[in-house]
């Protein structure tokens, strides 16, 4: 299977390889559609960060996430990084106490 290498829609990096983001998640009643394609890295903060009840019931666009508070200062430190670099997810306190 060939990779998917674009542009992520949230920490907009190029020629990078790129996930299917299901903005409301299937667990929360998601369909297939709509969806976003994001970097790994974007992909796997996002879930570190936020519920998948909060993704659906607030996060649901890239606008919206791109303009939450608890994503602003990854966003500004991923697209620093160059598109080869591997990165760690950190979790999120928040999320483990709720």
């Amino acid at each position: 299977m060939a990779k998917l290498m674009g542009i992520c829609e949230l920490c907009e990096r190029d020629e990078i390889e790129l996930t299917v983001h299901h903005l409301t998640p299937k667990e929360e009643g998601g369909t297939f559609l709509p969806t976003a394609l994001l970097c790994k890295a974007c992909h796997k903060q996002i879930h570190a960060i936020y519920t998948n009840k909060e993704l659906a019931a607030r996060l649901n666009t890239i606008p919206l996430l791109k303009n939450d508070d608890e994503i602003k200062k990854y966003i500004k430190w991923i697209r620093k990084q160059p598109a080869s670099r591997s990165v760690k997810t950190k979790k999120s306190n928040r999320k483990r106490n709720k």
